[in-house]
């Protein structure tokens, strides 16, 4: 059993997350606990993704935390889908089904990597240094993009820049630099507390799967409490299923030149979707949002499928190795 689910970790998180919405959704005798349990995801979730951070960060390296070509390259995509999909909203004239999906697949696209891709990272055996990195750099691309364009692409948005830019910093960067700050503190200060703290590194994944199994928990109810008629809905997640795609490809494409392949399909692929689906509702048609929550099925799923093919190899390698 135990085995099981150390090598099905994402999709169980993923199957409970789903399950217990519609259990305290549908079961009546539960209905006291909504509040608690509203208010408790709320609390766990940064608290979860700060504890698997901060071991994540304790087993990294600072000196190995420097900006490389390949981030050059994913940040320029970033940069400029985001700008060539904000255009096409501002001149083209489309309906406001059409606006909606091309609103989620923009912060699907301009959305920065996800705080845990690092954990992904290192169980698929990349480079979680150089990702985090990254991360630091997609979060300060986010910040400075946003508010800039999002407003431009609905007008009713009436934040601004100043005032918005900030409160994307306030929500981001505390909750991405602290654990980090903390980890390299601890790794000065109290080397002994920091070398205890990297012997647990691996349990920064499965932290992560308890916060992946809320957060789909509260995608499904958005999706479930959401107006928009079904179908317009299923536009919208199949567009982020395509961002999701094309996303993880060039990632994996562009580090593949630069032999970091798996580093920068996540870099590239594995989106902040908290953070996500906070910016179209602030900034969006609210419809827009239902692109990122999709997205943390599709990223998921696709991790899913890329940690099972490397367990397999894992499985099979030893079976073929000569007998000594």
């Amino acid at each position: 059993m135990l085995q099981f689910l150390k090598n099905w970790t994402l999709p169980v998180a993923m199957l409970l997350g789903v399950l217990s919405y519609f259990f305290f959704a549908r079961v009546s005798f539960v209905a006291p606990l909504k509040p608690f349990v509203f208010t408790a995801a709320n609390v766990l979730t940064p608290t979860l993704i700060f504890a698997q951070l901060l071991l994540t960060f304790c087993k990294i390296d600072v000196r190995d935390l420097r900006p490389v070509k390949w981030h050059l390259w994913l940040l320029l995509f970033q940069l400029f889908s985001c700008v060539a999909v904000a255009l096409l909203l501002l001149f083209c004239p489309m309906d406001d089904v059409y606006h909606s999906v091309f609103e989620g697949v923009m912060v699907c696209l301009i959305c920065p990597t996800a705080t845990a891709a690092a954990v992904i990272t290192g169980k698929l055996g990349g480079n979680a240094a150089s990702l985090t990195a990254y991360t630091l750099e997609s979060n300060l691309l986010a910040a400075i993009v946003v508010p800039l364009l999002f407003p431009l692409v609905e007008p009713h948005a009436d934040l601004a820049f100043v005032s918005a830019f900030f409160k994307i910093l306030s929500k981001v960067f505390p909750l991405l630099l602290c654990p980090f700050i903390l980890a390299v503190l601890l790794r000065w200060l109290l080397p002994a507390v920091h070398h205890w703290l990297a012997t647990f590194s691996n349990a920064a994944f499965y932290i992560w799967g308890i916060s992946l199994a809320i957060v789909c928990g509260q995608t499904v109810r958005s999706l479930v409490n959401s107006d928009a008629p079904a179908y317009v809905q299923w536009m919208v997640a199949l567009a982020a299923l395509a961002a999701c795609c094309l996303q993880f490809f060039l990632g994996k494409s562009i580090g593949t030149r630069y032999g970091e392949r798996i580093s920068a399909g996540q870099a590239l692929g594995q989106k902040n979707t908290v953070l996500a689906i906070w910016m179209a509702y602030t900034y969006l048609n609210p419809l827009s949002s239902v692109a990122p929550g999709a997205y943390v099925l599709w990223q998921n799923t696709i991790n899913s499928w890329q940690l099972w093919k490397k367990q397999r190899r894992e499985a099979v390698a030893p079976s073929r190795s000569p007998k000594t």
